[in-house]
């Protein structure tokens, strides 16, 4: 939303990842253009209201993005912050080995009572051997 594009302005960010199968708002479009931001829009090929909200090919490409210490400082977004980006960065958790427990429990708190057993379900069998060991990883994650 153009109300927290201020925020925003403050991060330097370098990329926003953006996790949604429609074109981003001609807002945010000015507003990489104009602070040098890059796009990367992640895009979904599957349903958004049927078993999942993403592919498992759609959240490789994005933690693809989000383990490349380059693309820092960053930030992922959808249309509403629920589902698409929980999905993601509940695989994210997983891959740093968090307990699902906790994952869910992080996963329910921005989702709220709009939460999906089938995105929990998605995270709970991701299998994180798909995801290549980054080269030069972002400073926080710890290599498996």
């Amino acid at each position: 939303s153009i109300v927290h594009f201020p925020f925003l302005e403050t991060l330097n960010l370098r990329i926003i990842i953006f996790l949604a199968p429609d074109p981003p708002s001609e807002e945010l479009e000015h507003f990489v253009a104009e602070n040098g931001i890059k796009l990367v829009q992640v895009e979904n090929k599957g349903s958004t209201s049927g078993i999942r909200s993403l592919s498992e090919q759609a959240v490789l490409r994005a933690l693809d993005r989000i383990l490349t210490r380059s693309a820092y400082p960053l930030c992922i977004m959808c249309n509403l912050g629920r589902h698409r980006t929980g999905v993601v960065v509940g695989c994210l958790r997983k891959l740093q080995r968090w307990n699902l427990a906790s994952i869910f429990e992080e996963y329910a708190r921005y989702a709220g009572t709009k939460r999906r057993r089938a995105n929990e379900q998605f995270i709970e069998f991701f299998d994180t051997d798909l995801v290549p060991t980054p080269e030069d990883p972002p400073p926080w994650f710890q290599v498996r």
